[in-house]
């Protein structure tokens, strides 16, 4: 049953954010947030899984001069790039994306507009591609031919078209790029947006909860993911692998965390936390795995400068996001075709890790109780 506020009812439900690589999606998750919740870099295929994201938007009064909105709790999902997968990570990565489009209210399709359109040079009018530009446009067909699936969706799915990027063209040439892309799919809406400066994303917000259905908050009001600490610490030490090696290793790469110990709360004498004093420590052990020998000698650097590097820039912003001193240690193995092997790939899924996590923990005390039963 719905709750109600003032005559406006509140609105809930899930929008996930697809496109291809490098679109901008995180970027956009990020900047609707308020704060870095995925990892972002220049790179393509950063996002690996579906990460979720809660923003709660608060009741906007009618005036004369605005329509207003209800109070809504919008769970964003950012997915991985929409690609033709070739590996059987690239197979996971687009198993995220179906996932997310068909658990959703809404769906945020974002295009790169600086990723320019054929043009009609042909006597007949045709639009003649070749190179990287053929290739741009076989991408842009196989991502719409995702979201074309979702016209055959019971009752629908409203699909906003995101012009990614406005800031990096000219005004003049948002116009065909509105009209190029209408003509591909009825889009619920299409917003020219920038991401990274933030413009237009009030208008976007305020079209996402129009769209919405009434409902009940699915999670608490300030949550703000559904992904545990030890993922986003793991997402958070493989984007400076990306940002701080060449192009082939990090592609290679996946970081597992193998060892995590949170700090006990310190208490005073009345049993509550302690204030002051020296923050709390975190230890954090990961493992890097990469596919070759070539590959561990790049990530550790003569003399293990690269993998210091890494560890020193990835320790700084996961102490800001646990708000404790961390101890980080970074081992670098091999795991040759690791891309390859689908038991690899779902031991790096998170929730089958939390999953192993609850089962250890709950044999630890099945064996706990039996000794202690032993005793008596």
């Amino acid at each position: 049953m719905s709750r109600i506020i003032e005559g406006m009812s509140f609105r809930s439900g899930f929008v996930s954010i697809v496109g291809r690589p490098n679109a901008g999606k995180s970027t956009l998750l990020n900047a609707l947030l308020g704060q870095k919740l995925a990892i972002v870099t220049h790179k393509p295929q950063t996002t690996r899984t579906r990460i979720q994201g809660v923003l709660e938007i608060p009741l906007k009064k009618k005036t004369s001069a605005d329509a207003g909105h209800p109070a809504a709790q919008v769970v964003l999902v950012d997915t991985p790039g929409i690609h033709k997968p070739d590996t059987q990570l690239d197979k996971r990565m687009m198993q995220e994306v179906h996932d997310a489009l068909e658990s959703r209210d809404v769906v945020l399709f974002i295009v790169d507009v600086t990723h320019r359109l054929p043009k009609a040079d042909g006597p007949d009018g045709q639009a003649k591609t070749t190179g990287r530009m053929a290739l741009s446009k076989a991408e842009d067909d196989f991502a719409l031919q995702i979201i074309q699936r979702l016209k055959q969706v019971e009752g629908g799915c409203p699909v906003i078209l995101l012009l990614n990027k406005i800031d990096a063209i000219a005004p003049s040439e948002i116009m065909p790029l509105i009209a190029h892309w209408s003509a591909l799919y009825p889009f619920a809406e299409v917003i020219p947006i920038s991401a990274r400066k933030k413009i237009n994303l009030d208008l976007l917000l305020e079209k996402v909860i129009g769209l919405l259905p009434e409902g009940q908050r699915y999670f608490p009001k300030h949550q703000l993911t559904d992904q545990p600490e030890r993922f986003l610490v793991a997402e958070l030490i493989r984007e400076k692998i990306l940002l701080l090696t060449g192009e082939e290793v990090p592609y290679a790469t996946a970081v597992v965390i193998e060892r995590y110990e949170e700090p006990p709360a310190e208490l005073n004498a009345q049993g509550k936390a302690k204030k002051g004093g020296k923050a709390p420590l975190t230890k954090i052990a990961a493992a890097i795995f990469c596919e070759r020998t070539g590959q561990k000698a790049i990530l550790i650097g003569k003399q293990g400068s690269m993998l210091k590097e890494i560890g020193t820039v990835a320790r700084k912003d996961i102490e800001s996001l646990l708000g404790t001193r961390v101890f980080l240690e970074l081992f670098v193995k091999v795991q040759e075709d690791w891309r390859s092997k689908p038991g690899f790939i779902e031991d790096l899924d998170w929730r089958r890790e939390l999953e192993l996590i609850a089962a250890k923990q709950a044999a630890e005390e099945d064996v706990d109780g039996s000794s202690k039963d032993a005793k008596r």
